[in-house]
């Protein structure tokens, strides 16, 4: 038996029990869930024929996506650090599955580094973000000893006086949210995101950042949920 999307074993508004007076019909077919995975490192899609000769890509594992700045007009690829939310069911968030309208964390370095060349405003620091599973390789010298890292300064790069002058223009309608502002200064170096592609159906994770009372309605929830623990 085959999954199939027909309402001829459902019963009427009345309780009525319909007659199935038909098999099942190939557009009327469901096929099984792809409940895509967040992996470090793994991008898996797999191509679906569907009716017409057409393709569906099923994402399995994804770790990565575009993830649009809304009120600055930008869009960059980062990293899914982590599902955060879900409304509809807890289980998503404790198996990390990126589903649309899921709630998750994204890495705000791109974006902090974007707002620093088209504003001359640094927010926040750079911070390198360990993800689980992520292992990072240590140099070692030819007798096998690990080498030491001397610490970099962050230099900031020589700024014409052009430059000053394009940041002071676009600097006159700069407005940033209080709470997402928050976010970038608070040295995790993650931004809250929600997704709206359909990873099961276009195998990509792509969304936008939140801003305003949707930020803030998310925030609590959050919190809340991390109270709980």
């Amino acid at each position: 038996m085959g999954i199939t999307r027909s309402r001829m074993h459902k019963k009427k508004h009345t309780g009525a029990k319909i007659h199935i007076h038909q098999k099942k019909r190939k557009f009327e077919l469901g096929r099984i869930p792809a409940n895509t995975k967040l992996a470090f490192g793994e991008r898996r899609v797999r191509p679906v024929r569907t009716m017409g000769g057409h393709k569906k890509w099923r994402a399995l594992r994804l770790d990565t996506g575009n993830f649009s700045w809304g009120s600055e007009g930008v869009t960059r690829r980062v990293h899914i650090l982590d599902v955060v939310y879900n409304s509809t069911n807890n289980e998503l968030v404790r198996t990390k599955t990126l589903v649309k309208g899921c709630i998750v964390a994204i890495d705000a370095n791109p974006f902090r580094t974007w707002y620093y060349k088209h504003y001359g405003v640094q927010l926040g620091r750079h911070v390198v973000v360990k993800r689980k599973g992520m292992v990072l390789k240590k140099k070692k010298d030819s007798k096998g000893a690990p080498v030491k890292k001397k610490k970099k300064e962050f230099k900031k790069p020589k700024v014409t006086k052009t430059m000053l002058r394009k940041w002071a223009k676009r600097s006159k309608d700069r407005q940033l949210d209080d709470d997402l502002k928050a976010q970038f200064r608070n040295g995790t170096g993650k931004l809250l995101a929600q997704i709206s592609s359909r990873p099961g159906q276009v195998g990509r994770a792509d969304g936008y950042i939140l801003e305003g009372k949707e930020l803030e309605f998310y925030q609590k929830k959050v919190d809340k949920k991390k109270k709980k623990v």
